[in-house]
């Protein structure tokens, strides 16, 4: 990765804890280091892609992995309703579910065609470039997370559980919302080219990530804890404590 504006994945890092105002029995991990840096995506304006050879995909080279079948049913409505002009590939996918195939353990997945997902319209194709998913939901007056798999309106944002067990006998279910660094993306994800969320050129935004991810933040843990999360961010960002910066915040590009 020499030459490329990327920070170190293990740095200090600033978190809160707070149980789950809607459920007793779940504790909230948050990472305030990553939720209060002004990350954003640039897609279009400034991502160089996960691979060199192909600039112009960002993070939409692999396709995308369903987290259950209910991801697949809310994006197979979604693709019933886009048309040729909304979708690149609408010949090739959208007869006979062609957008779906297996990965090599068996797990579906948005399909490959051409090097890339299938959703992915590419530069000059007259209804825009990017994910023909997301590009729908604007022009619909729709939150891409409504039209979009699981995995890409959430990244990179990451979400984990876990249950505790504590010493007296009891447990709780923990779950940890985090940065999506290269790790989330499995031993692979050391060998990408260019990767976002820890690279100073994607870290320039005006608002900071709670804020900007969170309609994608209420969606994944609930509107009474996403409140308290952004209460202890908006503390935390107010104590400005060095050591808990995220750094690529700290290092903007040249």
């Amino acid at each position: 990765m020499a030459g490329v504006p990327e920070v170190a994945l293990d740095f200090p890092r600033a978190w809160v804890e707070f149980v789950d105002p809607d459920d007793p029995g779940q504790r909230l991990r948050c990472d305030l280091t990553w939720l209060c840096s002004r990350w954003s995506c640039i897609f279009g304006s400034g991502c160089k892609g996960i691979y060199a050879s192909r600039p112009n995909d960002g993070c939409c080279t692999l396709g995308a992995h369903f987290s259950d079948r209910d991801d697949e049913s809310r994006v197979a409505a979604i693709v019933a309703e886009l048309t040729p002009a909304d979708w690149q590939f609408h010949g090739v996918g959208a007869k006979r579910k062609h957008w779906v195939e297996k990965d090599p353990e068996g797990v579906r997945k948005t399909a490959v065609h051409d090097g890339a997902c299938i959703f992915l319209n590419r530069p000059g194709f007259a209804g825009g470039a990017g994910c023909s998913l997301h590009g729908w939901a604007l022009r619909n007056d729709r939150h891409p997370l409504e039209t979009k798999p699981d995995v890409c309106w959430q990244l990179p944002v990451r979400r984990l559980y876990r249950s505790v067990e504590l010493t007296d006998g009891t447990s709780y279910t923990e779950i940890t919302i985090t940065e999506y660094d290269r790790r989330g993306w499995g031993e692979g994800g050391h060998d990408l080219d260019w990767y976002c969320s820890g690279n100073t050129e994607a870290h320039r935004a005006a608002t900071p990530v709670f804020e900007s991810y969170g309609p994608e933040l209420v969606e994944m843990i609930g509107q009474p804890a996403y409140d308290l999360l952004a209460e202890h961010c908006r503390v935390h960002l107010a104590a400005r404590l060095p050591l808990t910066l995220h750094p690529a915040d700290a290092h903007p590009a040249d």
